[in-house]
């Protein structure tokens, strides 16, 4: 067995601490996203067009989270492969916890999707009938004089 030199030693523990550190994080931040798609479904159900925003809102600053910290990931993956090719236990469960959350998110996300275009479908048909509403289109407002404005002189 060949020694490995101190430096080297310490440096390959820092790739693995930071390497777990992240993973921890992501697997975090996916499940805050997985949160905020159920939360966004119930706003989706009720038809709150503030609260829908917000989320949105929200969700996407939690993908970006996201994006970013699989920037970092990604290389410290490859540092980590090369520093522990016979692969340490607890990295493989944390990357199998973080795919089953990202399988989730996705379908989270697309039965809001497909909830939120039958919402707004039911929004759409609601405007086209208001619309084709004959008596809407003949309501006048009390100060108008046979459906036009007139002028009045207030100073007699």
């Amino acid at each position: 067995m060949v020694a490995i030199p101190s430096d080297e030693v310490s440096r390959r523990v820092a790739v693995l601490k930071r390497f777990r550190e992240l993973l921890v994080k992501q697997r975090d931040r996916f499940r805050d996203y997985v949160a905020a798609l159920d939360k966004q479904k119930d706003v989706i159900e009720k038809g709150s067009a503030e609260e829908l925003i917000a989320h949105v809102e929200f969700e996407e600053r939690i993908v970006a989270d996201i994006f970013s910290i699989q920037k970092v990931i990604d290389p410290l993956e490859d540092m980590y492969r090369l520093s522990f090719p016979e692969k340490e236990a607890e990295v493989p469960h944390l990357k199998a916890a973080l795919e089953e959350l990202k399988t989730e998110a996705v379908v989270r996300s697309e039965r809001n999707k497909e909830l939120l275009s039958r919402r707004m479908a039911e929004i759409r048909s609601e405007i086209k009938n208001l619309k084709a509403n004959p008596y809407a289109a003949s309501r006048r407002s009390a100060y108008t004089v046979s459906g036009t404005a007139s002028l009045v002189d207030i100073k007699g």
